[in-house]
Formats: C-alpha cells, structure tokens, sequence
C-alpha cells in the first residue's frame, strides 16, 4: 500500500497503510470521490457511491457517463473517503481541528463484467437485506449500468482522534476546550405518499433506527 505518492509526510503518526484499516474506513462511507485529469488536461472530481468487493472498491454509473467512460480507458484515478467524528476545540484559533478517519487510493480502474451482482452489492451497502424484498434489475436496466472497480492496492488512511493539543503556554488560558463528538445516525422512516395500504415497515428498514 506505502508508496512515494501514499507517504505522509504532514503529521505521518497518524498515517497507516494497514488494509484492514483502510477497509475500515471504506466499508462504512458511502460516498467517495473520484478524482482524474480529463484527457484535454482539465481536472475534475465526482462524488459517487462506492462498495467495497474484497479487495477492490467498486463504482457504478450510466453506460453513457463520459466520467465512466473515460476511466474505463484508463485513466489513472484517485478515490477519498472523509468520515468527520469530532469538532476538536483548541485554546487557540491556531490549534482548532477535527476528529477524522480519511483514506485514499490511487490506481487505475477496470470494467466489471457482472453487473447485477455488482447491484446487489451496492443494494446491501445502503440497506443489509434488501436485495431480497426488491425488483431485481431487468436486461435494459443492467445494459444501461457499467460498474468499474479499482484494486485496493495503493493507498493510505489518516486518522485523528483524541483532545487538543495547545502550545504549553495557553493550557493557562481562561477558555473551554475539548471535543464535540459528530456522528450520522439514520432517522424515523418516511415511506412514501404512493404506498400501496397494508405495506407494513420491513424488519431490514425497521433494523436501521434499532
């Protein structure tokens, strides 16, 4: 995973190369963001839903995304992931922060030839056991879908966590400091106005908010 291009050199102790650490961090963001200079030199970024497949980190979108279209031929890309766990406040203004866990991955990325499966994959990202309770995709539908995946091979994570860190001379200083915790915590589900009657919440929507 370390390479010249994955090795931290701002504040390197809170770097890691481990897989299962940057699997981590991947297996619980659901967006990531892909990133790649357009043949005609224009840098560009997209935020996407990513899934993780093993060892590689599956992407999917319209068969006519230019986006797609282009990273298929083989343009080298980069994918981030940010979950932000905290508000760190500091004595200082200098020394106010976050609470992170971030992971990148550099690599160039490849057609996946099993699209439905790829679809279930990402069906159970969002919600564990609803592939079963849905419409499954039809021909048309997996003809208009292309999914690449990109081999989880080069890459690093870089973590935060814990209080401030203040210069020696402010801990005397007459101002609170400390951490506000941040976390993303599903709601009370809405279904939808056009509901058939007599559809009751299912245990894998119901499992979400337990």
């Amino acid at each position: 995973m370390k390479t010249p291009r994955t090795k931290l050199s701002r504040v390197p102790q809170r770097g890691s190369y481990d897989q299962a650490t940057i699997h981590a961090i991947l297996d619980e963001a659901l967006i990531g963001h892909v990133a790649w200079v357009t043949p005609d030199g224009r840098p560009a970024v997209i935020p996407t839903l990513i899934a993780r497949d093993g060892d590689d980190l599956l992407i999917h979108g319209s068969s006519a995304s230019r986006t797609l279209r282009a990273l298929k031929a083989g343009i080298e890309a980069c994918v981030e992931v940010t979950h932000v766990d905290g508000l760190v406040l500091a004595r200082s203004a200098f020394h106010h922060s976050m609470n992170y866990r971030s992971a990148i991955l550099y690599g160039t990325l490849e057609p996946v030839e099993d699209v439905a499966r790829a679809l279930e994959i990402f069906t159970e990202k969002l919600v564990p056991g609803r592939w079963e309770h849905v419409r499954w995709p039809n021909r048309k539908e997996l003809k208009a879908t292309a999914v690449l995946r990109l081999p989880i091979a080069e890459g690093s994570a870089k973590i935060r966590t814990g209080a401030p860190v203040d210069d020696d001379e402010d801990y005397a200083l007459d101002t609170w400091a400390g951490v506000v915790p941040l976390r993303i915590e599903p709601q009370a589900p809405a279904p939808d106005p056009l509901l058939k009657e007599g559809i009751d919440l299912p245990e894998h929507v119901r499992a979400l908010t337990a």
